[in-house]
């Protein structure tokens, strides 16, 4: 065998023996594998609860790159994960306050059925008015006031009179005041009395008084001025006046 023939020979049995070597680690699992032929390992991430309340999962995918940002994953090889989300909940609103039942108004003060807001006062323009001085009871004046007009009207409170000059009117006698304001129909007539002058003379600042006035309330501007007799009579300070009353026997009981 020549010396060429030799070496030919040896180097094909190192290349068999290299061949034999390599596929001998590679069924016993050494060496090195291939990275884009490995699997990844799964991941499942949980994103930070968002601001709204809503909670954001998502299932990673298979491969070897890892997480991205929004919760998927991709790879070389691996399929991208999934972006689970589920829906977020909106804070529930308060629910409105219920209003408070509107406060009920208080019902109007109960009084006589004879209201002020609802009368209609009598006035020297639709009626008559006459002072007669009467016999019993001594020193008293009788004031009559008849409707002359078409509508009821009413005689409210007690008259206020003025005697000739005087610059005060009498007080009423609050005890002859009535359950009801006095409502004149057409033709029907009112009545007061006046207290002149104390019975049995005990009475100061005398006068005689030859003109009368007679305002019909308090309130009233404008006054009837009924004729005196023709003497005058006599009023001092014990003078005072009754409330309106419906017949003449009330009136002159005071």
């Amino acid at each position: 065998m020549s010396a060429r023939t030799h070496r030919t020979r040896m180097l094909v049995a190192a290349a068999l023996t290299a061949a034999t070597l390599t596929l001998t680690a590679c069924n016993s699992g050494e060496g090195v594998k291939d990275e884009g032929a490995s699997t990844g390992s799964s991941a499942t991430a949980t994103a930070s609860p968002k601001a709204n309340g809503g909670t954001s999962t998502g299932t990673g995918g298979t491969g070897a790159a890892g997480l991205t940002s929004d919760g998927s994953t991709a790879g070389a090889a691996g399929t991208s994960g999934t972006k689970g989300s589920s829906g977020s909940t909106g804070s529930t609103g308060a629910s409105g306050s219920t209003g408070s039942t509107g406060s009920t108004g208080s019902s109007g003060s109960t009084g006589s059925d004879d209201s002020e807001a609802t009368l209609t006062p009598c006035t020297p323009a639709a009626t008559r008015t006459t002072a007669t001085e009467v016999s019993r009871p001594l020193n008293h004046l009788l004031l009559t006031v008849t409707n002359t007009g078409s509508k009821n009207c009413d005689l409210i409170g007690h008259p206020a009179v003025r005697f000739g000059e005087a610059q005060s009117v009498p007080p009423a006698i609050e005890d002859s005041k009535p359950q009801a304001v006095v409502t004149l129909a057409p033709g029907e007539s009112g009545y007061a009395s006046v207290v002149l002058s104390a019975a049995d003379g005990s009475g100061s600042g005398g006068y005689t008084a030859k003109s009368l006035a007679v305002y019909f309330d308090m309130d009233a501007s404008d006054a009837a001025r009924p004729s005196l007799p023709a003497k005058g009579v006599y009023v001092d300070d014990s003078v005072r006046v009754s409330y309106w009353q419906s017949t003449m026997a009330d009136a002159l009981t005071w």
